[in-house]
């Protein structure tokens, strides 16, 4: 878009923003007086987990509207249809729901429940919404409070201040599953974990063809979906307090991401479709401006001699690789180089020697490789690397970690070819890069990959076939 055409964008929305001006002082007041109302009265839905179908920016994720806080709001796409969800936990009694709408709101809605976050209910039904505080007095229940919006009443997105669910019941998530990461020690559910093993090992071997190339790997292959200053392992529940990270596949992943939140989005920026995994690396700056990713393959693959006692990853697994907090030189040769993929190669360092110059046919890329082996006890650690690691004994794991998993590494594309002036991370120098995984993945979809890709022995694609 061009400086004119945005500046045209921008004066339009001034005007649709001043002719609300005069209703949103009542709103303000209206506001205030339920507030005062309610004030011994919290919602349900306040910091529980919140997704949506889409966000406008990286400044208004889903959580804002479940906050608590009326200077922060969740804003979708500019398109229909949308929607925002909440988790409460436990199946709760809904009696009313109360939406504080921001000057872009919606027109023609529904709220629905859910016990399971796929099978809905509608509640309510609203064809003529005049923005504003809405109260809508209602009667339902369900563990999943969803506000569906179908046409909104200007050309932005639909936009909440904030998103209240009242009743009784609700609890936050069971540890188990749901338990925050970056809190600790997460101990996964064995029951849970027994089935899973027992639903993997029952999966039929699709024999690989003889001329199967006889490389462990599958992978997932992701875009850039959004950024936020948000880490859902490090800093779970606390919006902004992260640097700018880069987000790649499920379109939900924000602050208060769970387990459940993860299953419930279906909509990824990486395929196949059933993986519903968050992956997010620092965002990556040239002379102030973001570079996204235009491609990232995360491949899982083994390391091992042998492989075939390799299993899936648990639903709610999560794990770190690299280091934020580093900050060193690297030099031409030193470990953990960017570098440049594709004719040409480099051609040059940065002024500081820290980043390759690419060929104009060459990219900038880089690689980051998670660990091979689990404690096979816990989901989470408070480093989020203890319960793995990459020490294997004589091409096994063993010890403290004797349970294999598949290795990750990503593969990430900037298409970029650099100059003197450098990169910098969110995170700060090129040895800061690290990536994280919130793993989400279908079961059986995952399960069949492990067994007919990595423990057969054989090269598969993004649909987990050879």
């Amino acid at each position: 878009m061009s400086r004119y055409a945005l500046a045209g964008r921008m004066r339009l929305r001034t005007l649709v923003l001043g002719a609300a001006l005069t209703a949103l002082l009542g709103t303000f007041l209206t506001a205030q007086a339920l507030r005062s109302a309610d004030a011994a009265e919290t919602p349900l839905s306040q910091g529980k987990p919140a997704t949506a179908s889409s966000t406008e920016n990286g400044g208004t994720p889903a959580s804002n509207a479940v906050d608590g806080n009326t200077g922060t709001r969740w804003s979708s796409a500019f398109s229909d249809p949308q929607w925002l969800q909440v988790d409460l936990g436990a199946t709760a009694t809904i009696t009313k729901v109360v939406l504080t709408w921001e000057a872009a709101y919606a027109t023609n809605f529904t709220i629905q429940t859910s016990a399971n976050g796929t099978s809905w209910t509608t509640i309510n039904t609203t064809t003529n919404g005049t923005g504003g505080v809405q109260t809508l007095n209602v009667t339902g229940s369900g563990r999943y409070v969803r506000l569906n919006t179908t046409a909104r009443a200007t050309q932005y997105g639909a936009s909440l201040w904030e998103f209240q669910v009242f009743g009784t019941g609700g609890v936050q998530p069971t540890p188990t599953t749901s338990a925050p990461a970056g809190t600790g020690w997460v101990k996964m559910d064995q029951a849970k974990w027994a089935a899973q093993l027992a639903q993997f090992n029952a999966l039929p071997m699709h024999p690989a063809p003889a001329n199967a190339v006889r490389v462990s790997e599958f992978n997932a292959a992701c875009t850039y979906s959004h950024s936020f200053k948000d880490d859902p392992i490090v800093f779970p529940g606390l919006p902004g307090a992260s640097h700018m990270h880069s987000f790649l596949g499920n379109t939900s992943t924000n602050a208060n991401t769970t387990t459940e939140s993860l299953l419930a989005n279906t909509a990824s920026s990486c395929g196949p479709a059933l993986d519903h995994s968050a992956y997010w690396i620092p965002t990556l700056y040239q002379n102030g401006v973001a570079i996204e990713p235009r491609g990232v393959t995360v491949y899982y693959g083994s390391r091992l001699q042998d492989p075939t006692k390799t299993v899936p990853f648990p639903q709610g697994f999560r794990m770190i690789a690299g280091d934020a907090k580093r900050q060193v030189a690297t030099p031409s040769g030193a470990p953990g180089q960017f570098w440049c993929a594709g004719p040409g190669g480099e051609i040059g360092r940065s002024a500081d020697g820290n980043w390759p110059i690419c060929a104009q046919t060459a990219n900038l890329t880089f690689q980051l490789v998670f660990q091979d082996c689990w404690d096979g006890v816990n989901l989470d650690s408070p480093d989020h690397k203890s319960h793995v690691s990459t020490n294997l004994v004589n091409g096994q794991c063993g010890g403290a970690f004797p349970v294999a998993i598949p290795n990750v590494s990503f593969v990430i594309d900037y298409n970029t070819h650099g100059s003197a002036a450098g990169y910098t991370l969110a995170s700060g120098l090129a040895s800061s890069m690290h990536g994280d995984n919130f793993f989400a993945w279908d079961n059986v979809a995952l399960g069949q990959r492990v067994k007919d890709c990595i423990v057969q022995k054989a090269k598969c694609n993004t649909a987990g076939t050879f």
